[in-house]
């Protein structure tokens, strides 16, 4: 595979040029990996706990059974890997619907990884 093009970093008025996929040279994606810890901290500050969001005890003893049940991540089979759940996603997103969190016909299971990606597309 070719490397990847070299691009100037994403930092205004920075005109150094990097491959990195973060986009920033080396000195601001120390700056850029410092903005997004912070970021994290103050949502974490404004998020309810797990516990009162649904994911306390009974959930974990669901999630148990339910990944013990389907063990594989789905969205690998159909792809045709093979790749173990690690995760019981909720197909339609239940925002605090605590109906469609806990209906088992909208539950998945996924990889980490799976997972991680349907979520940064927002589904």
């Amino acid at each position: 595979m070719p490397p990847r093009p070299m691009k100037p970093c994403r930092q205004a008025g920075c005109s150094i040029l990097t491959q990195d996929r973060s986009g920033y040279c080396p000195e601001h994606a120390a700056l850029a990996e410092k903005r997004r810890q912070q970021q994290r901290a103050q949502y974490d500050k404004r998020r309810e706990s797990a516990a009162k969001r649904g994911y306390g005890r009974k959930w974990q003893e669901a999630r148990e059974g339910f990944l013990s049940r389907n063990s594989l991540c789905v969205a690998c089979k159909q792809r045709g890997r093979i790749e173990p759940a690690t995760v019981v996603d909720h197909i339609k997103p239940h925002r605090g619907d605590m109906a469609l969190f806990w209906d088992r016909s909208n539950w998945q299971a996924l990889c980490e990884r799976c997972h991680n990606l349907k979520t940064a597309r927002g589904e």
